[in-house]
């Protein structure tokens, strides 16, 4: 038995010390920086839940017809549950009295492309908002509270029967991040509504309008860990785009840069998604078979076939076989 105070204290830190060496031994890195900010701070330090791909886009209209005639027919989605409100505000589903406030176009099981028919003018953003799935929507409301992002105080189940919520990003976008619970309209029709008349069975990235490339980065990259897979521009020597791909998946996100004062249409340029398709040649074949007058597809400077088709609205649905077939201009693709 020690009954020296000070040769008692002097063991107890030492033990400490071996007890911290062995955990890191077994458990490894990770719990020790989680363990030492319990210590620094007395609480610990959210962690990021992942980030696994695009969830949706968001995208309004003035002519909900013209638009089912868009994505249902020439790009054969099925539209498989909306969502109207009656004038109680109660939500019910398709079929039940009340106005429709949103309507879903399947993708596949994990994306959706999401109507609503509220654009009040010709000079509004048809970009309602873009939407990346987690794992686990309350970690990550966590996680970026701690990170000093505005966000609800509370989560609750959406009118899909998800777990979400929405933050801007530095250029004021509304950016959703979706948590697919049991029991949603999405998880009820898992392997449902999915025709071979999909011209694509992903999306591949969506893209949005940036000013400040470093505060997106901040955002994105810094708190959000997205990574920049491949930048390029109209030329060799400026940067128009930048591909910054989801933490935990192969979708990303483009940076459109170096846009200004853009008119309605051109903001449907910039703020478009993109479908994945194996081969270009046959998916321009069948959309001018379903009636769409298509331009010819054409090599775009990542060295990819693309094909550009627009919904009535003005925003770009952009077919994109997944390899380059020519080398990229400005940078390497990362992972190719």
């Amino acid at each position: 038995m020690v009954r020296d105070a000070g040769v008692r204290k002097s063991l107890g830190k030492s033990f400490s010390r071996a007890r911290v060496r062995a955990l890191l031994a077994v458990i490894g890195l990770g719990f020790l920086v989680a363990l030492l900010s319990v210590i620094d701070t007395g609480e610990p330090v959210a962690q990021r839940p992942p980030i696994i791909g695009i969830a949706h886009i968001g995208l309004r209209t003035d002519n909900l017809a013209a638009a089912r005639e868009f994505y249902g027919h020439t790009l054969g989605f099925q539209e498989p549950f909306s969502v109207r409100v009656a004038k109680t505000s109660v939500a019910d589903l398709a079929g039940s009295p009340g106005d429709l406030i949103v309507t879903f176009f399947k993708v596949n099981d994990h994306q959706y492309i999401e109507l609503t028919p509220d654009l009040a003018s010709a000079a509004e953003d048809r970009l309602s908002h873009i939407a990346f799935e987690t794992t686990d929507a309350r970690a990550l409301r966590d996680y970026l509270a701690a990170q000093g992002v505005p966000v609800p105080d509370t989560l609750k189940a959406g009118v899909a029967g998800n777990l979400s919520f929405m933050v801007k990003d530095p250029d004021g976008h509304s950016v959703e991040f979706v948590e697919y619970l049991a029991g949603s309209l999405q998880r009820k029709n898992f392997g449902k509504f999915l025709p071979d008349t999909r011209i694509s069975q992903r999306m591949i990235h969506v893209g949005v309008t940036i000013r400040d490339r470093a505060a997106a980065d901040r955002f994105y990259k810094d708190i959000l860990g997205f990574q920049s897979i491949w930048y390029g521009g109209m030329t060799d020597d400026r940067v128009d785009w930048v591909d910054m791909r989801v933490p935990d998946g192969t979708d990303w996100l483009e940076y459109m840069l170096n846009v200004r004062n853009p008119s309605p249409r051109t903001l449907g340029v910039m703020h478009h998604f993109a479908l994945g398709v194996p081969d270009i040649q046959a998916a321009y074949k069948e959309v001018v078979a379903r009636g769409y007058n298509a331009e010819q597809p054409k090599i775009g400077r990542d060295g990819k076939w693309q094909l550009n088709l627009y919904d009535p609205d003005y925003t770009r649905a952009e077919l994109m076989e997944p390899k380059p077939v020519r080398k990229p201009c400005c940078s390497p693709i990362l992972g190719d």
